[in-house]
């Protein structure tokens, strides 16, 4: 008897491990909501009249634009893995893994932009007449899938400041734009602010061109609200000439926009000039107690020669943008797809700011994943 309960007690036993199974949880998530568009109350002053189709055109694209649906968190995941900083073009195979990418945008004290010219992607980047900005890719951030928002010129320089073209399909000099703007949301934070223009002949100059300045390269003089008030403009859009004494003085504003002559942006002169412009010009930035004690330095290109796209309205070509900082995870490189809107929205929230028009949309992605 003994015997046979020992055997039924084996057989009870070894069913019930037969029948245990594992059970899985499946963990469900509500989408996330897309990023509203806030309305653009800018329109164009009277002057640009033949644009006006254009800009209504835009605008409704801003109104009816279907934001794309959010990643589920798998492929988050995976885009994480695939796109965060990973070593340059000479780094060993098996590298270390990289570091996760912070969740916001830094807080910036200082925050630099220079903006060059008309070169896609591979005309720069690899490129033997551009080492400087090698260099400066294989030290710092490098986005590598990143996009203007249009052609020519001038639209480009009105996106990365207001975050639209505003239906401006041309480098026209008289069709001025009454817009919030990057430097009206850096005022309102109380910071300060100057742009600095290489040969503009005198602070706050109306002329469309002067030697190698050329005003569609200039955004501050396309906003009505700079543009027209005559103080704020000459305080704030001043010469290049001004950065060297604010630089040795102390002085640097908060936001500082910097714009190369037509030969120096590579515009009109070979890229190994603007890449020699830059090996002087930077340095002097990134020695600063401004950048060190928490700024930020990004190099972009305005267009480049294709109409290479992405992210919706970004048309403008496939063009080069450097992310440099003392916070900038070494040699990182990102195939997220970004554009100028993608580094307004970065600048604002750098700075803690609203988002200005494309800025807020969902595919204007900041640019995070290049920061410690």
């Amino acid at each position: 008897m003994r015997l046979l309960s020992l055997r039924t007690a084996v057989v009870v036993l070894s069913a019930a491990a037969v029948l245990a199974v594992p059970v899985t949880l499946v963990l469900g998530h509500s989408p996330l909501k897309s990023t509203s568009l806030a309305s653009l109350t800018s329109h164009i002053s009277p002057s640009a009249a033949k644009s006006v189709r254009d800009f209504e055109d835009h605008q409704a694209q801003l109104a009816n634009r279907v934001a794309p649906p959010a990643p589920s968190p798998a492929t988050a995941a995976a885009t994480s893995a695939g796109v965060a900083a990973t070593a340059g073009p000479t780094a060993p195979g098996h590298a270390a893994p990289p570091a996760p990418a912070p969740a916001a945008v830094p807080a910036f004290s200082h925050i630099f932009v220079i903006v060059m010219e008309n070169h896609e992607y591979g005309s720069v980047i690899g490129r033997p007449d551009a080492p400087y900005v090698n260099s400066l890719a294989a030290t710092y951030g490098l986005a590598t899938n990143y996009f203007a928002a249009s052609h020519p010129s001038l639209p480009n320089y009105l996106a990365l400041t207001a975050g639209s073209t505003f239906g401006i399909t041309s480098d026209c000099t008289t069709c001025y734009v009454n817009a919030t703007n990057i430097a009206d949301q850096v005022e309102t934070s109380r910071r300060s602010w100057k742009a600095y223009m290489e040969d503009m002949p005198t602070p706050c100059y109306m002329g469309a061109s002067a030697g190698n300045y050329a005003m569609k390269h200039n955004p501050f003089m396309y906003y009505t609200d700079i543009r027209d008030n005559a103080p704020r403009c000459a305080a704030h859009v001043v010469p290049f000439t001004q950065f060297g004494v604010d630089m040795s003085t102390g002085q640097v504003p908060n936001f500082v926009w910097i714009t190369p002559n037509m030969c120096n942006d590579t515009h009109d002169c070979a890229v190994s000039t603007g890449d020699a412009w830059l090996g002087n010009v930077v340095p002097r930035i990134t020695g600063s107690a401004a950048f060190r004690n928490g700024g930020v330095l990004f190099i972009t290109w305005d267009e480049g020669s294709s109409n290479a796209s992405c992210c919706g309205d970004a048309w403008g070509g496939h063009v080069a943008t450097l992310v440099i900082s003392p916070r900038s995870i070494a040699a990182a490189r990102s195939s997220i797809a970004e554009n100028h809107y993608s580094l307004l929205r970065t600048i604002e929230d750098g700075f803690g700011l609203a988002h200005l028009g494309a800025a807020g949309w969902s595919s204007s992605v900041a640019m995070r994943e290049y920061f410690r």
